[in-house]
């Protein structure tokens, strides 16, 4: 990357706080991972001026759309923030800055990203199966649900990007936002990690938190996080554990259209947990009972062991993913009811 962004903010007359946002990137960029600089002309010719028959996503940051590079023959997604104030530049450095120092088949990759004026925008590859979240919750009838083995490949994928992030990016990062959405899927249905906005690098030598406001989303967040900001990597995995659940179940973690008892996932589950005989209740039931029973009650037992209470005895990313290698290689035809 060269100094080329930020001459572009100063031509475009830019104030001090998108200049520093630009020379902030410069800053701590890894030198080793190049992130294209775009100009602004560049994206919405890509998007066709952000035609809304293009747009493939909206969230709490903005809006994603499909876009093509016509240079590289390319289809990308072009994530354009709604910037509000100091807010905005933050999520848009935290993405930039963690992306640009990560590389992982289980995290999307950033191709590029532009910051003329007031404009923030990035460039990923664009994922044609969409997210996790549309192929596990409320399936059209032309979607054929997950099978079991399936599940489990998906669930070792996304704990191999969470162990990533955790124990080889340097600093640590804290992911702080893991839900089925943000969970995008390639051609081959390989499971990535995406926005990163809320991303945190982790505790400093010495502490074993970092303390910052509230935010993710609701259900999904760690009891600690929620009540009192402290974040760790021990967070990520309790989050792993309500997406592993849904996984499991085909439930959302929180839906308001169940019985009252049932629309907290769970607070319903976990009492089911700890007898055996139950489990097969917290199956989704689109899997008609074809799952090897004993390997049902492993995944019950990480995603319990995830979502435990208490930060420390949860387990660690890396813990799940020896776990989980296992349980995605095993092809057996045991039902419940088999022997």
């Amino acid at each position: 990357m060269t100094q080329e962004v930020v001459d572009d903010m100063n031509t475009e007359n830019a104030g001090s706080k998108q200049r520093m946002v630009a020379e902030e990137v410069l800053k701590h960029e890894n030198p080793e991972i190049v992130a294209e600089v775009y100009n602004f002309r560049d994206l919405a010719h890509a998007t066709e001026n952000f035609n809304p028959d293009l747009l493939v996503g909206k969230g709490g940051f903005g809006r994603v759309y499909k876009g093509h590079l016509e240079g590289k023959d390319q289809d990308v997604a072009v994530k354009q923030l709604d910037m509000i104030g100091v807010q905005g530049n933050s999520e848009f450095l935290a993405e930039v800055l963690t992306l640009s120092r990560v590389r992982h088949p289980n995290l999307v990759n950033l191709i590029g990203y532009c910051a003329n004026g007031h404009q923030r925008l990035l460039v990923y590859e664009y994922m044609t199966n969409g997210s996790l979240e549309e192929h596990i919750f409320d399936l059209d009838d032309n979607k054929t649900p997950f099978d079991w083995h399936t599940r489990m490949m998906l669930a070792k994928g996304v704990a191999k990007g969470l162990e990533y992030l955790h124990n080889d990016a340097d600093p640590p990062i804290i992911y702080r936002d893991l839900k089925s959405s943000n969970i995008l899927l390639d051609d081959d249905m390989n499971p990535k990690l995406s926005d990163f906005g809320l991303a945190k690098f982790g505790p400093k030598e010495g502490e074993d938190h970092i303390s910052t406001r509230v935010m993710g989303t609701y259900g999904h967040s760690s009891p600690e996080y929620a009540m009192t900001g402290e974040l760790t990597t021990k967070s990520d995995v309790y989050s792993f554990g309500v997406v592993f659940l849904e996984l499991i179940s085909g439930r959302k973690v929180i839906d308001h259209r169940r019985p009252s008892e049932e629309k907290n996932l769970i607070t319903w589950a976990q009492p089911l947990f700890k007898d055996q005989s139950k489990h097969p209740m917290v199956a989704d039931p689109l899997l008609n009972g074809d799952y090897p029973i004993k390997c049902l009650h492993q995944a019950i037992a990480i995603a319990a062991m995830c979502l435990q209470e208490e930060p420390n005895t949860r387990p660690y990313m890396s813990d799940v993913v020896v776990a989980l290698d296992y349980l995605a290689m095993v092809q057996d035809d045991h039902k419940p009811n088999g022997d």
